[in-house]
């Protein structure tokens, strides 16, 4: 009997064809929000799904699904998915990560820039037709070149991160719960030394429980006025409102954030403050890289129904299980 693949987004249709000649596809091309009736109602002769970080996959859901086998996300975080109860279900989940490592690393570092240089905010003014003449003051930023960078969470992306800040030269301290054998040069501090020695604080660790609102308010008032704070990880790592307060009375320069809690709906206050460099989760968006992340989902997804061990699981423990 043929397998039923649900894709709940848009997929590149180079990618949709992989699936399209093996098994029963139902496809989102036309890319409609989803809620979760209409999903739980797609997923019900599911034998795997093709899904993104937008999609809440919960036990509710599984229960849905009575015939599902595997979830395989495109993206490197899964906090969408409740990988325990798929656990307990015997059902697979899977990821992306290393694909878009170096894409990721690129674009932490165009915000650290641009956040450190005022890029946007000094664009804006320019366009709203606020430059008359040079001025020896005019739109003084930070310097990158020479100053500490610090990365909370030293993984894939976190080692990308201090490569490149080898071309700056610049110190490099990071921050994990272990040490990382991925240092690139870097040394590890505690996490109070980190916030009050980072020039430039770069977060790249994964959302859990554990790391919700890991930057709060009292986190903040640790670091130094002249720093600036990139968020390239996940929303709900930063306490936006905590994050506007402290923008707003200068308790640090300035920030540049990917991600937001509760996106793409954002914290009003965030659009209030000229200090902050915003971006729509593009961290991975380049099309090399996006189309990358697809097919490797699609290798796992495959390799799972023909009864394969998947390239990056997450839960491996349940494979090989009736």
């Amino acid at each position: 009997m043929t397998s039923t693949v649900v894709v709940t987004r848009k997929i590149f249709e180079q990618s949709l064809a992989r699936l399209a000649p093996k098994f029963r596809v139902i496809a989102n091309q036309d890319d409609v929000s989803l809620d979760a009736t209409e999903l739980h109602a797609r997923v019900k002769d599911a034998d795997a799904i093709l899904s993104t970080t937008t999609d809440r996959i919960d036990a509710a859901l599984l229960d849905a699904a009575p015939k599902l086998r595997a979830v395989c996300n495109i993206a490197v975080g899964y906090n969408n998915i409740d990988v325990a109860a798929c656990t307990q279900r015997g059902i697979v989940v899977t990821n992306t990560p290393d694909v878009l490592t170096e894409t990721t690393a690129d674009l932490g570092f165009a915000l650290l820039l641009a956040t450190a240089r005022r890029i946007t905010e000094s664009e804006a003014w320019l366009r709203a037709g606020q430059w008359k003449r040079w001025e020896l003051d005019q739109m003084l930023g930070l310097d990158v070149h020479g100053t500490t960078l610090g990365i909370l969470g030293m993984g894939r992306i976190g080692g990308a991160i201090a490569r490149r800040a080898s071309g700056f030269d610049m110190r490099v301290i990071y921050h994990n719960r272990s040490r990382s054998d991925q240092e690139c040069g870097a040394h590890w501090v505690d996490k109070t030394t980190l916030l009050r020695e980072s020039d430039h604080l770069v977060l790249v660790l994964p959302y859990s429980q554990q790391t919700h609102h890991i930057i709060g308010a009292a986190e903040l008032s640790l670091m130094k006025p002249t720093a600036t704070l990139i968020n390239i990880a996940r929303g709900g790592i930063v306490d936006d409102a905590a994050l506007v307060h402290a923008l707003k009375n200068k308790q640090i320069a300035a920030a540049g954030l990917d991600v937001f809690e509760n996106e793409p709906a954002l914290h009003p206050g965030l659009l209030e403050c000229q200090n902050v460099v915003l971006t729509p989760h593009i961290g991975s968006a380049s099309r090399a890289t996006r189309m990358a992340m697809a097919n490797l989902a699609i290798d796992n997804l495959r390799a799972v129904l023909d009864g394969q061990r998947p390239t990056t699981p997450v839960n491996p423990e349940v494979l090989g299980k009736p």
